[in-house]
């Protein structure tokens, strides 16, 4: 005999609706995501030094467009649309590289200066009635911070003090807490791509939460005791999970790690922070390096993260071995997606038809399901009548 799920008007008042399930699966919602999310707000990009000189670029993935980033002759940071303005061809096929002073199209070799000026295309000269400055590259806006480039695509870029820096304020109570660690002064220690077969969604909650954490992050759990209560870092404004009583530094084995960041405070050492900024990057603060995800979604069932290990020059210019602090995330990563992918094929089943549903360590989840259908003004039909 089959059963339905619970109607969710029977919901004990301990629980919260989640999505629905389609919402994870259904092409079209993802297409809407591209447009209203990735497209719309500040997406971090690229990380600034691995641009370290004019000429050097990279491409991303944001929504649907394909985003060039380099740096000009001058040294500054700059992003455009990588689409040729003559027929559309993409304009840098690589993922990243370097060219010496200009950016040519390899179909028709239009030609642009580093600031994305038209400055040469064949036969040119012969048409002086057409305006080069009318023909340039299409700008993205772009910020720094945190040592990483951050764009928009939006024509009205949102306030990057509110929508970015703030998610900082949101989650530790000032800016402060989180400048003192320098992030854009630290040095790449180690950079691991995850390829996830799963929606971006669900690695977002995964994020967010800590029920999950007992049960698959035993490394974890032994370096931040607390977390086996089930309550993530992000649950409260301004905590740190304290590292156990026998626990020396942020490492797989809980053995001592490296030198306190400088500028750290006394109240954050020996403390982990944890910030999910919307909708793609989540920040982890460790006494003595930052840990950075960027998510690209690149399907409804498809995100690949890029997590960079940050420490300090000197440590990365000595040669430390940094391998036991990366392979404590490291596992906390695979673990991770690993328990999204088993999730992903669990949306598209008619027992997530309706949705499941949130614990009281989950509720602020729930925060962030009501920011997303503000996001994409979803209506009616799109889910249950207890979400509308």
């Amino acid at each position: 005999m089959t059963t339905t799920p619970e109607s969710p008007d029977l919901l004990s008042p301990s629980l919260a609706p989640t999505l629905p399930g389609h919402c994870y699966t259904d092409p079209g919602i993802f297409r809407r995501e591209q447009e209203r999310v990735f497209e719309s707000l500040w997406f971090c990009a690229v990380r600034s030094a691995d641009l370290d000189r004019p000429g050097a670029f990279r491409t991303v993935q944001i929504g649907r467009e394909s985003v060039l980033v380099t740096r000009n002759r001058h040294g500054e940071l700059r992003a455009f649309l990588n689409s040729c303005r003559h027929r559309g061809a993409r304009l840098c096929t690589e993922e990243s590289g370097e060219v010496r002073r200009s950016l040519q199209c390899p179909y028709h070799a239009w030609t642009y200066d580093l600031d994305g000026r038209l400055i040469a295309a064949p036969n040119l000269v012969r048409m002086p009635d057409v305006d080069r400055g009318a023909y340039g590259l299409v700008t993205v806006a772009l910020r720094e911070w945190l040592g990483y480039a951050w764009v928009c695509l939006a024509a009205e870029p949102p306030s990057f003090e509110e929508t970015v820096i703030g998610a900082a304020v949101e989650r530790l109570g000032d800016t402060a807490s989180i400048e003192r660690y320098r992030t854009e002064e630290l040095a790449l220690g180690r950079r691991i791509t995850y390829d996830v077969r799963a929606n971006w969604k669900l690695i977002v909650e995964n994020f967010m939460e800590c029920y999950h954490c007992a049960t698959i992050h035993p490394e974890l759990t032994d370096v931040l005791p607390e977390f086996a209560e089930g309550y993530a870092a992000q649950y409260y404004v301004g905590h740190g999970a304290e590292f156990g009583e026998e626990i020396k530094g942020f490492t797989v084995d809980g053995s001592a790690g490296f030198d306190r960041l400088p500028h750290v405070a006394d109240e954050q050492d020996r403390r982990y922070y944890a910030i999910t900024v919307k909708p793609t990057v989540f920040v982890n603060l460790v006494p003595d390096h930052v840990i950075l995800h960027r998510m690209f979604p690149l399907a409804a069932d498809r995100t690949v993260v890029e997590c960079d290990w940050l420490y300090a020059p000197e440590v990365v210019a000595s040669g430390a071995d940094v391998s036991k602090s990366v392979e404590l995330f490291h596992r906390v990563n695979v673990q991770d997606f690993d328990a999204c992918e088993r999730t992903q094929p669990g949306m598209a089943s008619r027992a997530y038809r309706s949705g499941g549903v949130l614990v009281p360590s989950e509720h602020h989840i729930g925060i962030f399901h009501a920011w997303l259908r503000e996001r994409l003004a979803l209506e009616p039909a799109d889910l249950p009548a207890d979400q509308v």
